[in-house]
């Protein structure tokens, strides 16, 4: 099993404050990748999450509610975008059980904790690359 990694306290909150209460993500039960079989679902969410320029969080509340999502960004093409996409929870909480993804460190607010969602195998700071699908589109260089 994972460790629980501790809260960390979100920006603004004074270390002599009252600790914000903390709504603990639940650490789901490891099982080896080859018995997991993964679902067409399951396939776009992993590739969804796998992609350095989308970055998918984990956001449980402190009634316990979980919910995964992104950000999508304003397609200029044909101006779709601009909003927040949920994610199915079942399905992810299926890659997390299976040990496909797993969760960052824990930002803790006062009614909410966020947990960024990584795939296993994705290095945390991978470099953007053109996309095939947007044409004149150019790596970014350091």
């Amino acid at each position: 099993m994972q460790p629980v990694p501790e809260p960390v306290l979100s920006r603004g909150t004074e270390r002599d404050a009252e600790r914000p209460r903390t709504a603990p993500a639940r650490i789901l039960p490891y099982r080896r990748r080859s018995v997991a079989l993964l679902r067409p679902a399951g396939a776009d969410l992993l590739r969804i999450m796998a992609d350095p320029a989308t970055p998918v969080f984990l956001t449980v509340h402190a009634g316990g509610r979980r919910r995964y999502g992104y950000w999508r960004p304003l397609d200029g093409r044909d101006g779709t975008g601009s909003c927040y996409v949920a994610l199915p929870t079942d399905e992810c909480d299926a890659l997390h059980g299976s040990g496909r993804i797993v969760l960052g460190d824990p930002l803790v607010d006062p009614a909410k904790t966020t947990y960024r969602v990584r795939a296993v195998g994705t290095p945390a700071g991978a470099a953007r690359t053109a996309r095939a699908d947007r044409p004149g589109a150019r790596a970014r260089t350091a």
